[in-house]
């Protein structure tokens, strides 16, 4: 592993437009496991100039039968639900209104194929979602055991969101991007030698003093973000760098469910598997098992055991016992990493039923609408808040010594 090196990670606001067909996504997915905790949604979103359309497989309990027919209420709540996204996102634009854009529901039922092996029935137990290989990753760059450069690029974006949304920075719109890029040596970040910001914004904020006040405010709050000493006359700021920035969203460029995963997981740290978080429910080992492997490398992180971690399992559709688990310390760990294999198989066995499908979801609690959150600002990286982020726990790590 490199000692000295630059290393870059970008991440995007919720107003991005592949953020809002996540979110919408994600808030189908929780709107029907509110319904049945059981249910299967595979949700794609598509959003662009005044129209969202969904389209996908559902199945559940009082949402959708299999002929395709829906549950009394439920299709007019869809398209609820999807305006309520939209509008607390803020877009309320000629190009995209939260009230007044065209909606297409083409969701439809799930395949009886993929359900047969999907389901548990008789001496079966219930399989993957799909085949396809899922990583995790931690490291000790900063206190959530994240990759710097993605953690602050997300605080740049959570902050100036919030002060949009409390009407501090009332020139901003909500299409925003970001991106750190930090100087390491030794393997620890010492300065960061570019900031990119790219922020939608009122009319007029573009020339003269308006795009000073703009500036200045960005600049403000890299500043409160980032640790002062990485700071400083070696730092280059590109805001706004093609000037005007008036058109955004989905109006400026369509959105699709699943085209930011580097964004939603390490920022380009670690490896991603095969596929997207938003829009799944826990069945889909895309996202439970993307889930559990950050939860056990964070672990071994917390633990003591390594200073990075990436963990990788792998799965066959129907089958529910994972066809592999390799385990990477980069050269950190204080013990081999075939040693830390097997005490995370121990441990995944003892303290979540092993790493099943149904193991995983069970033992996280993935079953429920905690989904929404999840879908800006990162997958990974966030406090456990109740039912909320339980994968960002660190309640196995004495577990973990003890198995070594």
């Amino acid at each position: 592993m490199r000692s000295n090196y630059l290393f870059t990670s970008e991440s995007v606001s919720e107003g991005h437009p592949d953020k809002v067909s996540d979110q919408i996504s994600d808030a189908i997915v929780d709107l029907f496991l509110s319904k049945d905790p059981e249910a299967r949604i595979a949700c794609e979103t598509m959003t662009t100039t005044q129209l969202v359309v969904l389209a996908g497989e559902i199945r559940g309990r009082g949402i959708m039968d299999e002929q395709g027919n829906w549950a009394p209420g439920v299709e007019d709540e869809v398209e609820q639900t999807v305006r309520e996204t939209v509008k607390r996102i803020g877009y309320a634009q000629s190009g995209f209104h939260w009230e007044t854009l065209r909606f297409e529901n083409n969701l439809h039922p799930q395949s009886a194929h993929i359900a047969q092996g999907v389901d548990a029935k008789g001496n079966k137990d219930e399989g993957a979602g799909d085949q396809g290989i899922m990583f995790g990753f931690a490291c000790d760059e900063t206190p959530d055991l994240m990759p710097a450069t993605l953690d602050y690029s997300h605080k740049i974006l959570e902050r100036m969101a919030a002060d949009r949304h409390s009407g501090k920075a009332p020139f901003l719109e909500p299409d925003t991007k970001s991106q750190v890029t930090l100087k390491f040596e030794d393997g620890k970040p010492v300065a960061a030698t570019a900031i990119v910001v790219s922020t939608q914004h009122k009319a007029g904020y573009d020339e003269g003093a308006k795009q000073d006040e703009l500036h200045d405010y960005v600049k403000s709050v890299v500043a409160g973000v980032l640790p002062a000493e990485l700071l400083g006359d070696q730092t280059v700021y590109h805001i706004n760098p093609t000037g005007k920035f008036e058109i955004g969203g989905p109006d400026g460029d369509a959105g699709l469910t699943g085209r930011k995963i580097i964004v939603d997981t390490y920022g380009g740290a670690a490896p991603h598997g095969g596929g997207a978080f938003s829009g799944k429910d826990p069945t889909k080992v895309d996202r439970s098992a993307a889930y559990v492997t950050r939860y056990l490398a964070k672990n071994v992180v917390a633990a003591g055991l390594a200073k990075r971690c990436t963990i990788q399992v792998a799965y066959a559709i129907g089958v529910s016992q994972p066809l592999s688990l390799y385990v990477d310390t980069h050269g950190t760990g204080t013990v081999a990493d075939e040693t830390l294999e097997a005490a995370l198989t121990k441990v995944a066995a003892e303290k979540l039923g092993g790493l099943t499908p149904r193991g995983i979801r069970e033992s996280l609690g993935l079953n429920k609408p905690i989904y929404g959150r999840t879908a800006a600002y990162g997958h990974f990286g966030r406090k456990p808040d109740g039912d909320y982020f339980p994968w960002e726990k660190t309640d196995l790590a004495d577990a973990l010594k003890q198995a070594i």
